[in-house]
């Protein structure tokens, strides 16, 4: 039997939503989301929006991550970070669910 364990948001991660935030001068809360679709069957969608009734709610120094009920599962022991790469600065997921990933590291399959 597997055991959900909620997703961790990396200190780093948290303290780049705070200089966005800092920066826009707004109180944007970060979604992790899981959809399906993709190149390898399921695809991460991160984005800025507002806590829904069943989100679950990661917080730190009042910088707020969500993740909805149904993405939940497919995010369980997955960690969300921030990188910064020569090709770019981004939010990540690094998920130990995943059988294989695409190349864009954004689609995934189980």
């Amino acid at each position: 039997m597997q055991i959900n364990v909620p997703p961790k948001v990396t200190k780093r991660a948290f303290e780049r939503l705070a200089e966005i935030n800092a920066e826009t001068g707004k109180n944007s809360q970060l979604r992790v989301a899981v959809k399906g679709g993709g190149c390898s069957g399921f695809q991460y969608e991160i984005d800025f929006d507002t806590a829904n009734e069943d989100d679950l709610v990661l917080d730190s120094d009042g910088q707020c991550v969500l993740i909805d009920s149904v993405s939940l599962p497919f995010l369980s022991n997955a960690t969300i970070d921030y990188s910064e790469e020569l090709i770019g600065a981004r939010f990540v997921v690094l998920n130990p669910n995943a059988k294989s990933t695409c190349g864009c590291t954004l689609s995934f399959s189980l």
